[in-house]
C-alpha cells in the first residue's frame, strides 16, 4: 500500500544570477511500513524536501500525495489539521515543551487535537521506548537520548501515516545514536510504521529498507538493502 509519492518536486530560491535550485524535479515512493534514509552532504537538499513532504515548506513545482491526497491542493489552515493528524516529526534538537514531563510531552498531540489519549497507547508507547519510569521527569531532568525517545513518543502517539525525522541523532553521542536508530527500526517494525529519515551519516542507514541520495537537488535511488 502507497503512503507517500512525490511528483516532479522542484523548489527555487532566489531569482536571476542568486537563484539556487534547491531541489530538480524529485518523484519516488514509500510504502507502508517502509523505512527510508535520505543521505547526502549539507546543502545537498535533503532538509528542504523533507520540509516539502512535512507541508513545512511550499514546492516551486510538483506534487506531494500522502495516501493519494495532494497536500498542497488543500487550503492553508486544512493543509495545517492534516499535517497535524496525518505527520509526525522528529527533531535534531527534540523540541520538546520545557515545562511538560514525559508522558504530557508526547500526548500533546493528542491534546491540540482535543482528542483524549487512549491510557493502553500511552502505556505501550511508554514501554517500548523505555520510559515508564521517567513517565513525570521534565524535558530538563532527562539525558539527550532521554528526550529523543520522547520526541519519538510524541511523533508516535497520533498513528501518523507518516513519520519525518530530520536528523533525530545529530546531537547525539555514538550510543544514544545506536539506541535511537535501533527505536525507529523497531517502531517502523512493530507498529508497520512508514518513516522518512534524512541524515549526513551514511552509517546510520545501514538497516533501513531503502537508500535515498540527494546531491545537488537531484535524487537517486540506491535500493534497499533489507529483503
Amino acid at each position: 500500500m502507497e503512503i507517500l509519492r512525490t511528483e516532479h518536486l522542484t523548489k527555487t530560491y532566489g531569482t536571476g544570477e542568486v537563484q539556487v535550485k534547491a531541489l530538480k524535479d524529485v518523484s519516488f515512493a514509500l510504502e507502508k511500513g517502509e523505512f527510508a534514509a535520505v543521505v547526502g552532504e549539507s546543502g545537498s537538499g535533503k532538509t528542504t524536501l523533507l520540509n516539502c513532504i512535512g507541508g513545512l515548506d511550499t514546492p516551486t513545482s510538483g506534487k506531494v500525495l500522502l495516501d493519494g491526497q495532494d497536500i498542497f491542493s488543500m487550503k492553508e489552515n486544512k493543509r495545517t489539521v492534516f499535517r497535524r493528524q496525518n505527520i509526525g516529526f522528529i527533531f535534531q534538537n527534540f523540541q520538546l515543551v520545557p515545562e511538560l514531563d514525559v508522558e504530557q510531552n508526547i500526548i500533546f498531540p493528542l491534546l491540540l487535537d482535543y482528542q483524549k489519549p487512549d491510557k493502553q497507547r500511552v502505556e505501550e508507547i511508554l514501554e517500548v521506548l523505555g520510559l515508564t519510569d521517567r513517565r513525570h521527569h521534565l524535558p530538563g531532568q532527562l539525558s539527550g537520548g532521554q528526550q529523543q525517545r520522547v520526541a519519538i513518543g510524541r511523533a508516535l502517539i497520533m498513528r501518523p501515516m507518516l513519520v519525518l525525522a530530520d536528523e533525530p541523532t545529530g546531537n547525539l553521542d555514538s550510543k544514544n545514536s545506536q539506541d535511537v536508530m535501533e527505536l525507529l527500526m523497531k517502531a517502523s517494525r512493530y507498529y508497520q510504521q512508514t518513516i522518512l529519515m534524512i541524515t549526513h551519516n551514511e552509517h546510520l542507514s545501514a538497516n533501513v529498507d531503502r537508500v535515498l541520495r540527494v546531491k545537488d537537488g537531484v535524487l537517486s535511488d540506491l535500493g534497499g538493502v533489507r529483503a
